[in-house]
């Protein structure tokens, strides 16, 4: 029964990837914006995070997705769309209206709003009431994801491109969210070739950058940045930023939207108005459990923030 309730489940993520691809097909070609039917059509698209059956032509009873995949899409969008089955998870609205409640809670009101890896814009589709003054931006490396961002939320300034080559400005993001890509890759950005962080850590570091001092980051990360033997990434954080809080997700989270278990943790941070890190705080270093499990100081501190 687990079987065939995954199996089934798969299956309706493609038929919905699908049908939000060609409403994306016919705004673009009547160059409009999409209606409110066709926006909840779009807004069903979750990627193709855990589907890697889609690509496989080989793989029992996907050969009629795989057919109708080749003839769907371009050959850079097939490319890219294959590429994501590991690294595209979007993140489920309980988790994200969650983020949202505690961002409020920091004080957060209205201001220019950054989701740097953004996929269709969930975030953004969750934004409270009360802060629907917010100026939204976004970055996509996913052309499919990116174009359909744009027709959901026509007023946001999105860019369709990798974070390394975006033209934003420096201190100019009152807020940056979102659940950033991360795996063990670099990214090569020649503002920041002298740390070569892993991508989940550079997102931090250009990030940043991006945010006002006083402005808030709120990202789904991997369990390295927080855990990880080497704390360069953690000294670098510290120094520009003060940690708000950080909670470790159950690794089954994204189990019903992208078929992974992944382990992750959602960190807060605060910019500091200047270069220093003060006192050495306890989450620049870790631990290990009985097991030899390395895990940061901080979750041994807040044990109830290990949800997990």
């Amino acid at each position: 029964i687990k079987e065939d309730y995954i199996y089934n489940g798969l299956k309706s993520k493609f038929k919905n990837n699908i049908e939000a691809i060609k409403i994306l097909r016919v705004l673009e070609k009547e160059n409009r914006n999409a209606t409110e039917e066709e926006q909840t059509i779009l807004s069903k698209y979750t990627g193709w995070g855990g589907i890697s059956e889609a690509f496989n032509k080989r793989k029992t009873g996907w050969t009629d997705e795989y057919t109708e995949l080749k003839n769907l899409l371009t050959d850079e969008e097939y490319r890219k769309a294959s590429e994501s089955t590991l690294t595209s998870f979007y993140t489920p609205n309980n988790v994200i209206k969650t983020i949202w409640k505690i961002i409020e809670k920091m004080g957060f009101k209205n201001g220019n709003v950054l989701e740097p890896a953004m996929g269709i814009g969930n975030f953004y589709g969750n934004l409270p009431s009360n802060l629907e003054n917010s100026k939204l931006y976004g970055i996509e490396l996913d052309s499919l994801s990116g174009r359909i961002a744009r027709k959901l939320y026509p007023n946001a300034d999105i860019e369709v491109n990798g974070y390394e080559d975006t033209r934003y400005q420096d201190n100019f993001f009152d807020l940056a969210i979102s659940n950033i890509p991360f795996g063990n890759i670099p990214i090569y950005d020649s503002k920041y070739k002298h740390t070569n962080f892993l991508i989940h850590d550079y997102y931090f570091q250009k990030t940043l950058d991006k945010v006002r001092a006083g402005g808030i980051i709120a990202f789904i990360t991997s369990t390295g940045t927080m855990d990880k033997n080497d704390f360069r990434v953690r000294k670098y954080i510290a120094e520009r930023a003060d940690l708000i809080g950080a909670f470790r997700l159950p690794n089954d989270t994204f189990k019903n939207i992208a078929n992974t278990k992944a382990s992750t943790d959602v960190i807060f941070l605060k910019k500091k108005d200047r270069l220093e890190i003060g006192a050495n705080p306890s989450w620049l270093n870790i631990s290990y459990t009985e097991d030899n499990i390395p895990i940061n100081n901080y979750y041994i501190e807040h044990p109830e923030n290990l949800l997990g």
